[in-house]
């Protein structure tokens, strides 16, 4: 497990969420590109694309039980592929940063908005990411172990 870039995927995210409810809370949206790309505050009481409103406590126990199996798994396994070990820490720090704003604030907050797509945030992206990282090694890849 690659702690420094956990963390330091986290205080990105956890430092863009900041800026975004000192700066967009009160004013809702700024617009990038016209109709194309804002940066707009939305405070996200679900899961992605908004399922499952208000379901905060079976969100931080469903994240605490992801981040608890990937972490076992990180350990158990000392020869996995350094890009298998990388979509994990992505998906952990994506974890986390979303966790933080569910425990502390009781939604996610989001702010880039594409407007052909929810509304997403930092976090979002790491997981997406990792996720899209680990699907293609084990849909392509059969070297799961190994730093090739």
């Amino acid at each position: 497990m690659n702690l420094i870039l956990i963390v330091f995927l986290i205080a990105v995210d956890q430092l863009s969420k900041l800026w975004a409810l000192l700066k967009l809370s009160d004013i809702g949206s700024i617009p990038v590109i016209k109709d194309i790309f804002h940066l707009t505050y939305v405070e996200n009481r679900g899961a992605a694309f908004g399922v499952l409103q208000n379901k905060r406590f079976f969100f931080i126990i469903l994240t605490f039980a992801v981040i608890g199996y990937i972490v076992y798994f990180l350990y158990s396994n000392k020869g996995l592929n350094i890009y298998v070990k990388i979509s994990l820490n992505l998906i952990v720090a994506g974890a986390i940063g979303n966790l933080i704003d569910r425990v502390r604030l009781g939604f996610v907050v989001d702010f880039f908005d594409f407007r052909i797509w929810p509304v997403f945030n930092v976090a979002d992206i790491c997981v997406v990411v990792g996720g899209c990282m680990l699907a293609y090694i084990m849909l392509f890849r059969s070297e799961l172990v190994g730093d090739n």
